[in-house]
């Protein structure tokens, strides 16, 4: 068959298929910009064009029997048709627990098929410059930054998609939605999947189980308003594009009534001149219809410069036009070549091949094949530049899918173990969210790899919950136990709290005090009910025994009572300047302290704010320190030989000793370290530092040996 046969049978073809006429095109000479095997390609049947994979339309791999029960046949003008929701889902929310992939699969599909090719570079283009050319306003997209929604959490993806509907046109945040989507509905699901096996881990039935957040409604009700938006605009959408369709079938009809019309040639040719202003503002058609029109309409235009043969001067300066401007589409796409950034290339491409089809005529016949070959090949190298990016780009995602699978080992390994403590389990929950964490944060993996991946990584994290939970609820029957344990203690505490028997009872209660340390943790809910009453019950015996011992020690109360009268009398000491009488006048003191005797065991707190005090005292009067030390310690001293116990004498003659050997080893470590500053001017502010801790080190020590010298004085 000629190439002439091709072009008028696809020509026919199409006219058949838009059902307008069944009248045949008159046979003209071969005009057509594209070479021949592309005409034929071009003309292949409806039955084989929905036969044939579309590289920017593919629809996701699916089970063939969901598909057959669940997925109603794809219509091609997908993002029109699937985008509208019925008044019955507008009315019924999705469930709160349930990740939802509902709507989102025909926007999965444009994500993955724009960047996924049929292997022909015409092919590619044609389908691309179809869908960008049914709604110009969607490439707005390409502006729009993609962030890295799959390292973002829940709340960051939730603001995200509030930002988007805020601030961006609905019709161009359709990727990035489906995106943000996917990712929080993974997120949620995990969520949801712990929860669960937190509560059936407790006992509860699955039929009760239910989960909801805030975050989950607010991003529900956010990606409802997107769907009622985009639903709306696509409604609108498709009923212009239809009328636009429509109208432009008319102009191709007036067209067509062009030829052979019994007119002057001048006014005919004005009559195509305004022909073509009504088609260049007829606007965008469904991208289904989008090559079949134009293909009539590119054909029946160089039926009409055919007939123009008999007024060559009209068409030679069209085809001239013609010419030049299509030769700076070929100038301009060999440029960008030279960009860098391949993506923007590409769509430049697209408005390049788009500009070749919709604005730009034919040319004379012979610069059409020389013309559209040298077009076609700054085509295929910019798609073959295009293809090695995004093989370049799974290469990195097959090095995040290894980053993963690594992942997944660690948290395989700890959820292949049983931990016995709480403490550990704590510790292994944190390794598992610094591993999720980096799971997430590790990129996108190849698309074939990306569902048994995530699923690798669900079922691994269930199985760390599932043995955490399993720890958790033996735990907590050990804390029943325990509660009962402590139940029995307060029993005891509650039967003997008013017993007058101090003797026998005292050493009983003292028992189930350290008895109720050791038995471990009850349930938080009764921890501090159970412990309010076992201490209410003891405390109530302790303050019996208290008075009474209170009672039965009534000198060392009054000694208490005087102490608090010397503590007194020495902090209102007013020091003169004359450091003997001063210094008589707290002796004075100090021995009164002497003589007053021992106080009770819970009250000996006032020896060290009587300490205290002789301190302030001896800092203002600028005493020796080891002076100071001795005279307090006198009291000490006193005390010990009064008692007549040489084991108390023997204690604090050891006491002192080993304190005098550990004060020399620090000496000799201070000194050792100064060693290291031999070189070191002596100004040095670290050297000063060590200095002066040696001197302290050293002023304790005397204090430490002219204590033991007293102690020793008393064998």
């Amino acid at each position: 068959m000629s190439q002439q046969e091709n072009e008028k049978n696809k020509t026919d073809h199409s006219e058949e298929e838009m059902k307008k006429t069944t009248s045949s095109a008159t046979s003209a000479e071969e005009s057509k910009d594209m070479p021949a095997g592309q005409v034929e390609n071009e003309s292949t049947t409806d039955t084989e064009k929905q036969d044939t994979e579309n590289p920017f339309f593919k629809k996701p791999e699916i089970d063939e029997e969901v598909q057959q029960e669940e997925q109603p046949e794809a219509s091609e003008n997908s993002d029109i048709e699937d985008a509208m929701v019925s008044e019955s889902e507008k009315q019924q929310p999705e469930p709160e627990n349930v990740v939802d992939l509902g709507d989102d699969d025909e926007e999965e599909e444009d994500e993955e098929d724009e960047n996924t090719s049929s292997g022909n570079h015409e092919d590619d283009m044609d389908n691309a410059v179809a869908h960008d050319s049914e709604d110009e306003s969607a490439s707005e997209r390409h502006d729009i930054e993609k962030k890295d929604y799959h390292s973002m959490s829940k709340e960051a993806l939730t603001d995200e998609l509030e930002r988007l509907l805020k601030n961006e046109k609905v019709q161009a945040i359709k990727e990035h939605v489906s995106e943000i989507r996917t990712e929080f509905n993974a997120k949620f699901d995990e969520e949801v999947e712990e929860k669960k096996e937190e509560f059936l881990a407790e006992g509860g039935n699955i039929i009760d189980f239910h989960y909801s957040t805030p975050l989950k409604k607010r991003f529900n009700s956010l990606y409802f308003d997107y769907k009622e938006k985009r639903n709306n605009y696509y409604q609108r959408l498709k009923k212009d594009l239809n009328e636009n369709l429509n109208r432009r079938l008319e102009i191709i009809e007036e067209l067509k009534g062009l030829i052979d019309v019994e007119e002057n040639i001048n006014t005919t040719y004005n009559h195509f001149k305004e022909i073509q202003d009504k088609w260049r503002t007829a606007g965008p058609i469904p991208r289904d219809k989008y090559n079949n029109v134009w293909n009539t309409y590119h054909h029946h235009v160089e039926n009409f410069y055919d007939f123009l043969h008999l007024n060559r001067e009209f068409r030679d300066m069209d085809f001239k036009h013609n010419l030049e401007q299509k030769l700076k589409v070929i100038d301009r796409a060999e440029e960008l070549l030279q960009e860098n950034d391949i993506n923007r290339a590409f769509r430049e491409l697209q408005m390049l091949h788009k500009m070749w089809k919709e604005e730009l005529g034919p040319v004379a016949k012979e610069y059409r094949e020389d013309i559209w070959e040298r077009f076609s090949t700054a085509t295929k190298k910019i798609h073959d530049k295009r293809q090695d990016f995004f093989n370049n780009l799974e290469a990195e995602y097959e090095k995040n899918w290894e980053k993963k699978q690594e992942i997944i080992g660690k948290i395989q390994e700890i959820a292949g173990e049983n931990y016995d403590s709480h403490q550990k389990w704590q510790q292994k929950i944190k390794d598992i969210e610094s591993l999720r964490e980096a799971f997430f944060n590790s990129g996108k993996v190849p698309r074939n790899k990306n569902q048994e991946t995530w699923n690798a990584f669900k079922e691994n994290v269930r199985k760390f919950n599932r043995n955490k939970n399993a720890f958790y609820k033996n735990l907590k029957k050990e804390q029943y136990t325990n509660l009962e344990k402590k139940k029995e203690l307060i029993q005891i505490a509650e039967d003997n709290q008013d017993s007058d028997d101090f003797k026998t009872v005292t050493p009983l209660m003292k028992k189930i005090q350290s008895d109720w340390k050791k038995i471990g943790h009850v349930p938080r809910k009764d921890s501090d009910k159970v412990w309010k009453q076992f201490k209410k019950a003891c405390n109530h015996y302790f303050d019996r025994l208290h008075a009474q011992r209170n009672e039965d020690n009534k000198e060392e109360i009054e000694a208490f009572d005087k102490k608090k009268e010397i503590l007194d009398r020495v902090k209102a000491i007013e020091l003169s300047g004359n450091k003997k009488e001063d210094l008589d006048k707290i002796k004075t003191e100090i021995n009164n302290w002497k003589d007053t005797g021992r106080v009770p065991y819970n009250k000996r707190f006032i020896e060290g704010k009587f300490n205290k005090a002789l301190d302030q005292l001896f800092n203002k009067m600028d005493i020796d320190n080891t002076k100071a030390e001795m005279l307090k310690y006198e009291k000490k001293i006193q005390a010990l030989d009064e008692a007549d116990d040489d084991q108390k004498i023997r204690n604090e003659h050891y006491f002192l000793s080993k304190k005098i050997e550990e004060t020399k080893g620090e000496i000799r470590q201070l000194e050792n370290n100064l060693q290291f500053f031999s070189n070191v001017d002596e100004g040095n502010p670290m050297v000063q530092d060590v200095m002066k801790n040696i001197e302290n080190h050293k002023e304790d020590l005397r204090v430490w040996e002219e204590k033991l010298r007293k102690i020793k004085s008393l064998y």
